[in-house]
This record gives structure tokens, C-alpha cells and sequence, in this order.
């Protein structure tokens, strides 16, 4: 029975690198297999990473902007409106605190400089403070720029782009069926949209996912095939860290053999795409952390928005100890 399944997943394998998608089954076979099966679902996972970015890993790194303010309710983050979680609270960095930003995130060895601002959407004053400090980056630095600032609307996108902001984040989160049980201020419909109108300006859609909100193994597989429809180029696949304060704070870990199921999923479902471990690796994959980068080729180098992350020279061991490489910037 063993060789029969190991032999599927090289099958799921050889079907993502032809570019047919997986069906709803076939990613429900991959959550359900025994964990037994989770190495040879790895490796077949391995062999469509490998197909195309090699043994490379992209390094990225956050700022965040703009802490504790956010008016929305969303049920795992410590910094919106409902949370009690004791946070730093503050308005959007200045221009040369943003620049300091950028160059530690060189420091790092990260290609791509994350400027992360929580709420709604961007006012008018804190879009120019953004494209003012990425006008600037852009000038004088190496870096990628990736831009999450929440809804967008109007011309902003198109401003954005303009300014040099390669890539915009907009994560789905969750399932469309799971979505109120997680925020009820603005509507999965309206992340959709702001991930369409960044495609529209020219600049790269980020959008991703958490684990571990009440969601079923089918709602997984659902949003999977749902940013293969929004043809995401990146996809951060976030592990839920449930922050005391919050309302999803006594959720349980994602197990880790289950986080590595669904990291391969999501390089079966959408295989020539950037798959990032992100937030809450340490937390749920714990010692288990190098197996994320069979399937995954990019990780977060340092802390993320209010949660530290692994200390970096760790994360530049685990890389080199698996004989990989990390990718740098050609601009």
C-alpha cells in the first residue's frame, strides 16, 4: 500500500509541472494521508521546487509601519480593534526610520523590504509618507519593495506602482465560508478586489493565508485553488501564533507534520509561484522548520509584525545546512 501512494504523489508532482491543477480530492489526499507519508509528500513536493527556483531561498524582511491602531476586527491580530493584547501603539514611521528599515533589511541579506501598516487602508498623508520613503529606496538601495497597507481604493494602487513599490500584499487569510467567523469589518469580496486592482497597476499580487483559524481541511484546499485563480505570485502561508488578547488566543497549535502537508499543497497547487513559510513557523514547526523548505523557497529573516522570529544566524545555518543557497537581489 505504501509504494501505491508514494507513487500518487509523484503523480500530483508530475501533474503540477505540467500545469494541470490538482482537483479538490487530490488536495484533500495530501491533508489526510497518514503522517507516515509526509517525507515522500515532501519529496515529491521537492522535486516541483527544485524544477524552479533550484536551491534558492528569498529572504524577505518586515517593518512594521504602523502598530496598534487598526480599527478592524480581526480575530488574530493583536494589534486590531478588539484586541487587549499589550502592544506598541503608534502612528506611520517617518521617512528615515522607514529608510533605516531598508537598510537593515540589506544588513539581513534579505532581497525583498516588507513595509507593513495595520488598518483599514492607507489615508492620503500616509500613501505619500510610503511613496516618498520608496522614491527614495529605490534611488539609493538594491532592495525589492513590498508594500501592505491594507484596502486599497481609487488610484492608489496605480500611485504605488508608479512610486516603485514592486509588490503589494493583500492576504485572503482564510476561506471565503470561514471569513465572518474571523472579521466582520470589511468582507473577503473586498481582498479579492484590492488583489485585482494590484494586478491592474503592474505591480506583483502577494496574497496568502493562516492557519489554524477554524478552518476545515476542505476550506484549505479551497483557498489554495482560489489564489491559483487570483494568480498570486507570491503566497505567504502563515501558521496561526494565537497571541493572549486576542480573540483567537486559545486556539491550538497547528501541528507540525500537518503545517508540512500544507506547505507542499500549496507547491502542488501553485507550483511556479513564490511559497513563503511565514509568520508562526517557529511557534508550529518548531524543530522541524528546515523540512518547510522542500516545499517552500522564501522565509521571513528576522521578527514579524508584534512576535519575534527565529534569530537570524539560525536561519542562515538552517539554510546552509541543508545545502541551500540564499538568493540575492539582481536589480
Amino acid at each position: 500500500m505504501t509504494t501505491t501512494i508514494t507513487t500518487n504523489w509523484n503523480e500530483l508532482a508530475r501533474k503540477a509541472l505540467s500545469g494541470d491543477c490538482l482537483t479538490l480530492e487530490e488536495g484533500l489526499s495530501i491533508l489526510d494521508a497518514p503522517d507516515d507519508e509526509t517525507l515522500p509528500i515532501l519529496h515529491a513536493a521537492f522535486q516541483v521546487r527544485k524544477h524552479y527556483y533550484g536551491k534558492k531561498v528569498k529572504l524577505n524582511m518586515i517593518i512594521n509601519a504602523k502598530s496598534g491602531l487598526c480599527p478592524e476586527d480581526c480575530g488574530y491580530c493583536s494589534q486590531s480593534i478588539v484586541s487587549t493584547a499589550p502592544v506598541k501603539k503608534y502612528t506611520l514611521l517617518d521617512k528615515d526610520t522607514l529608510l533605516d528599515g531598508a537598510r537593515e533589511a540589506l544588513a539581513r541579506k534579505a532581497g525583498t523590504y516588507c513595509i507593513v501598516a495595520a488598518g483599514k487602508g492607507p489615508t492620503e498623508k500616509e500613501l505619500e509618507q510610503v511613496i516618498e520613503a520608496v522614491r527614495e529606496i529605490r534611488e539609493t538601495m538594491p532592495l525589492k519593495i513590498c508594500a501592505c497597507l491594507g484596502i486599497l481604493k481609487g488610484d492608489q494602487a496605480e500611485r504605488l506602482a508608479e512610486a516603485g513599490v514592486h509588490r503589494y500584499n493583500h492576504n485572503l487569510n482564510t476561506s471565503r465560508t470561514n471569513y465572518p467567523a474571523i472579521t466582520t469589518t470589511h468582507t473577503y469580496d473586498q481582498r479579492v478586489e484590492t488583489v485585482q486592482s494590484v494586478k491592474q497597476s503592474g505591480m506583483s499580487p502577494c496574497s496568502g493565508v493562516i492557519i489554524g483559524m477554524g478552518e476545515s481541511r476542505r476550506e484549505i484546499v479551497e483557498i489554495g485553488l482560489a489564489l491559483r485563480e487570483l494568480d498570486a505570485d507570491s503566497i505567504p502561508v502563515n501558521f496561526l501564533n494565537a497571541i493572549p488578547g486576542t480573540p483567537l488566543e486559545n486556539a491550538g497549535r497547528t501541528p507540525a507534520l500537518f503545517a508540512l502537508k500544507v506547505l507542499a499543497l500549496f507547491r502542488f497547487l501553485c507550483p511556479e509561484k513564490e511559497i513563503r513559510v511565514a509568520g508562526g513557523r517557529e511557534v508550529n514547526l518548531r524543530t522541524l522548520q528546515p523540512l518547510a523548505l522542500y516545499a517552500a523557497n522564501s522565509v521571513f529573516v528576522g521578527d514579524y509584525l508584534t512576535t519575534p522570529g527565529q534569530e537570524m544566524n539560525a536561519d542562515y545555518q538552517m539554510i546552509e545546512d541543508l545545502g541551500f543557497e540564499i538568493e540575492l537581489n539582481a536589480l
